[in-house]
């Protein structure tokens, strides 16, 4: 019997706290706040259990262990104060997958409309997975995907579907 081409396994652990501010003014205090330097564009810095991603030119992603998240909030609120920002919890509305295997990326390029095979270790690329926006980025076992928690049902089904038994795409 053929095996999936990755394992999917939606995460439940994590915090997630959108921020969104001046970068190059605020960024110094963000990073304090954080506990992780500032990422690059369409990267990532971490240092283990907490990740911090470029989402755009304004707005970056913290996501953490579910249990620091009140901790960090206030910690870059306060560190926020005096900028025009925005900080946010929102855990609740997001939905983070895990598409761990050798063939991960295989299963992503069937849903995503952008090429992952050069993605950098630290890459964050924002996307879709079929008509779904998302952002994904490279974990030690493969990528992690983030999507809006109302369409997690069909998040998982899609990629359950993509990674299912037979269906890679080299060679054909």
């Amino acid at each position: 019997m053929a095996e999936a081409l990755a394992k999917i396994s939606q995460v439940q652990d994590r915090g997630m706290i959108q921020i969104r501010a001046d970068l190059d003014r605020a960024g110094d205090a963000i990073a304090g706040a954080a506990g992780l330097a500032l990422p690059g564009q369409g990267r990532t810095t971490t240092d283990g259990s907490r990740l911090l991603g470029w989402m755009s030119p304004d707005e970056l992603l913290l996501v953490l262990p579910r249990a620091e998240t009140a901790e960090a909030l206030s910690a870059l609120t306060e560190a926020l104060a005096g900028e025009h920002a925005q900080v946010l919890d929102v855990s609740d509305m997001r939905a983070m997958f895990r598409i761990d295997g050798p063939k991960a990326a295989q299963v992503l390029m069937k849903l995503c409309p952008t090429d992952l095979s050069d993605m950098p270790q630290d890459g964050l690329r924002r996307t879709r997975a079929a008509q779904v926006a998302c952002g994904i980025w490279r974990d030690q076992a493969g990528y992690v995907l983030v999507g809006f928690r109302s369409v997690a049902d069909y998040l998982r089904g899609i990629l359950t579907g993509a990674a299912a038994p037979g269906t890679h795409l080299e060679p054909r």
